[in-house]
């Protein structure tokens, strides 16, 4: 009789998760009203629970059922998996942000690599589901016991933080949010490797996780267990690209400037203005850098620099020479200072606020001064462009166009010109090297 009763209990448990698999939610729910005791009934051998089958599923109705019915939102598998570290694994976002919402602890560790829910959506390249996690750690009891930057760069049983893993798995979006969310750029892992995230993507040969780390201070010259730079993985790797840029030899890019909280917690709209600028003045230094190291029939960096065809130039065509950058004038004036108002292009504004290498024992901590009124900036803002289509000719040519600004040049008193001689246009000879104010 035992037996049966042994049967008949798997028999209902198997039709309850096929239902549950099969988002059957008028079953489960019967099911659960039937008999509640089936909420805490397991499946296969890693003996997960309905729950658990739910998240990784993402049937975000049958969650909810059984969240409803109180059901731990921590309830652990056989591995110590929670069931927010499965949806964050198979990038079920709604069932992240309900899991969220019923407190699951975004601070738990599985039994397999000891890695959190951030773990499993940077290395699965999930960034809405880490863009939801990175939320919910501002104001989880996560923040007061460990701090938000401690659990950005929570580190799992190889020492690898969340940023380590993104790179290693060429996750370029993710690389950018744990980054933007104050990662550490240079961190090496704890195994016998010690590599850095940047290692880690030289030997996943991942360009866009490469630049996105050089434009936040990665160093290339930083020394793995085995005494390796990024630029010898890559070559090991064979990523010919990777290589090319990573080379010491090769001028330094662009970074953003981390101790200046004026750049890291700037205007959204601004910052997006000026990551473009960036992006672009680096993409012209590895176009150099290509063009020196290999001749290919078609660069993969060409499809990267076509795109948009390079807004800011297409718009400045359709301005006034007044709207252009009293600096360079070259760009349209997208980038207004505060509180002094005074405007200029996004590239001469990173002139004034990115330097050439990260250094924290020299890289200054005070805010830049404005070059027109030398009063400090203490904002960032995207800058109303003023529509003069009345008095502007709409047939004006590139020619016309490059006469008016050569005219307005030469019309300029000195300080003007000297202003622009020191903070140029970037894509010169040294297009990596980035003038101090």
């Amino acid at each position: 009789m035992g037996q049966g009763l042994s049967c008949t209990h798997r028999h209902e448990t198997g039709f309850f998760f096929r239902a549950l698999h099969n988002g059957d939610v008028d079953v489960v729910r019967a099911m659960v009203d039937t008999d509640p005791s089936i909420l805490h009934h397991t499946i296969n051998h890693q003996r997960s629970t309905p729950l658990h089958a739910a998240a990784a599923n993402g049937q975000i109705d049958i969650l909810s059922i059984l969240l409803d019915r109180n059901v731990n939102p921590d309830i652990l598998n056989r591995h110590n998996q929670t069931p927010l570290m499965l949806a964050a694994m198979s990038g079920r976002i709604a069932c992240v942000q309900r899991l969220i919402e019923a407190g699951a602890n975004i601070l738990m560790f599985d039994s397999i690599h000891r890695r959190t829910c951030l773990h499993y959506a940077a290395f699965y390249g999930h960034s809405d589901c880490l863009q939801a996690i990175l939320s919910a750690a501002h104001t989880t009891p996560v923040s007061d016991s460990w701090g938000f930057a401690r659990f950005v760069n929570v580190r799992d049983g190889d020492g690898s933080t969340p940023l380590h893993l993104a790179s290693r798995q060429s996750q370029p979006e993710c690389v950018r949010m744990l980054l933007n969310n104050g990662a550490l750029v240079s961190v090496s892992t704890c195994s016998c490797a010690g590599s850095s995230p940047l290692h880690l993507a030289a030997r996943g040969g991942s360009l866009e996780c490469v630049r996105e780390l050089l434009a936040w201070g990665a160093d290339r010259f930083q020394f793995d267990s085995y005494g390796r730079i990024p630029f010898t993985v890559a070559l090991k790797h064979k990523h010919q690209t990777c290589a090319a840029l990573l080379n010491p030899s090769s001028p330094e890019p662009l970074i953003w400037p981390s101790p200046l909280k004026l750049i890291i917690k700037l205007d959204p709209d601004a910052k997006v203005l000026l990551e473009k600028a960036l992006m672009d003045a680096n993409m012209e230094r590895e176009k150099a850098i290509l063009k020196e190291t290999f001749i290919t029939s078609q660069c993969p960096l060409e499809a990267d620099v076509d795109i948009d065809a390079y807004v800011d130039n297409d718009l400045t065509s359709e301005a006034s020479d007044t709207d252009l950058c009293c600096i360079c004038f070259e760009q349209m004036c997208n980038i207004e200072a505060q509180p002094c108002g005074h405007r200029m292009c996004a590239h001469c504004t990173l002139s004034l606020c990115c330097h050439k290498k990260p250094n924290p024992t020299t890289a200054c901590p005070t805010a830049p001064v404005c070059p027109f009124c030398r009063s400090s900036i203490s904002k960032l803002l995207v800058a109303e462009v003023k529509n003069n289509n009345d008095s502007v000719d709409q047939e004006i040519s590139p020619l016309k166009l490059k006469g008016l600004r050569t005219s307005n040049f030469n019309e300029e008193n000195n300080s003007l010109k000297s202003l622009s001689a020191l903070f140029g246009k970037f894509g010169e000879q040294n297009a990596g090297t980035c003038i101090k104010p």
